[in-house]
């Protein structure tokens, strides 16, 4: 079986880029999606959400961002994405769902069910849309509601009429709450009091969010996303829920749920038809397990620190869309940095003997 000289895993906003600069190095490689078509995370978006609602969809190297209109995000940045791909004939193989990653005496084996590519690095491109964070309460399994999670948010008409409480304290739920308040009764509980933006958010205030996440990879320490750090702002299409009173009426988490409802530590109980969890996701990264990667922190340390790509356990292994990568902005400098990693790595390995290829990316 030949070796490839580096395999991407996930085709989203990083796995492309990544693809991109490993392509301009003439390096040998393929790029495996777990979807049927182009789009990564973006396809599976709720209808409702348009170019106009989403922070920002930065464009990938070369190119030109998607226009910010009233087109659907879900069928936008596909179809940018496909053209991206069919443009730059990048090496896309889908759908292939990588189970693991295994180690055969130096050499990097991805398997997909019956199906096996061996190779010398790998770039590990999978997000984390595919890992929703649902925390476990008591008395969860008792509601006779509904709960749903905000990958499977179906849009603000399915929720109309009924009375939606939403958890969490993410750009996600005060998006979500925007929508919904001005349709039904909706009520919100953070762990945390919200903290709210009320200037720009700077280029500096950008750097330094970012910063506090390099922290924590260069630690080995799981990552928190970059929006987490950031704090919260409202955008004009969230003016009438704050004029409502939804954000400022902003509640401590319950304690527990129960059939019709949740109760707070004070005996205090609010009846509601639907919990929606707005409580993000983690890195998609089981399926490397078999390399021992994690550190005894609990996360995958980061080399530069914290600023790289290069995983400090196995430098064959490149992380992108991890950690301070996470964002689009992010997620296409780490495929350039992950890209030059892939070369140093087959360079100090030998694997790479074109000189002519083993210059740095300018």
């Amino acid at each position: 079986m030949s070796i490839l000289e580096s395999v991407v895993i996930g085709a989203g906003q990083a796995g492309l880029s990544a693809s991109y600069h490993l392509t301009r190095l003439g390096i040998d490689h393929v790029v495996l999606d777990a979807d049927a078509e182009a789009g990564g995370a973006w396809r599976h978006r709720w209808d409702a959400l348009t170019m106009q609602d989403v922070h920002g969809v930065a464009e990938l190297p070369g190119s030109a961002p998607p226009p910010r209109n009233s087109e659907r995000a879900n069928m936008a940045v596909p179809a940018y994405f496909a053209e991206y791909e069919r443009a730059h004939a990048l090496p896309i193989v889908r759908p292939v769902r990588v189970d693991q990653v295994t180690d055969d005496d130096g050499i990097l084996v991805v398997h997909a069910g019956e199906r096996t590519w061996s190779t010398r690095t790998l770039v590990n491109a999978t997000g984390t849309w595919t890992q929703p964070f649902m925390p476990h309460y008591p008395g969860m399994e008792t509601f006779l509601g509904e709960q749903l999670h905000t990958v499977d948010y179906p849009g603000p008409e399915h929720f109309r009429g009924r009375r939606v409480l939403v958890v969490g304290g993410g750009a996600s739920a005060v998006q979500f709450i925007g929508a919904l308040a001005p349709i039904t009764d909706t009520l919100w509980a953070t762990r945390r009091e919200p903290v709210w933006i009320t200037s720009d958010f700077t280029p500096e205030a950008g750097a330094a969010a970012v910063a506090l996440v390099e922290q924590r990879v260069a630690q080995g320490l799981p990552p928190q996303s970059v929006v987490s750090v950031t704090g919260l702002m409202l955008r004009a299409q969230e003016r009438e829920a704050e004029r409502r009173g939804a954000y400022a009426a902003r509640r401590p988490m319950f304690s527990r749920i129960e059939p019709d409802g949740v109760r707070w530590a004070d005996g205090a109980f609010e009846r509601v038809d639907v919990i929606l969890w707005a409580t993000g996701f983690r890195p998609a990264i089981s399926h490397l397990a078999p390399l021992h990667l994690r550190s005894a922190a609990g996360g995958i340390q980061l080399d530069r620190h914290g600023r790289g790509t290069t995983a400090v356990g196995d430098p064959r292994v490149q992380m992108v869309g991890y950690g301070p990568s996470a964002s689009t902005i992010g997620a296409n400098r780490a495929g350039r940095t992950a890209a030059r990693g892939v070369q140093h790595q087959l360079a100090a390995s030998g694997a790479l003997q074109d000189t002519d290829r083993a210059i740095s990316l300018r």
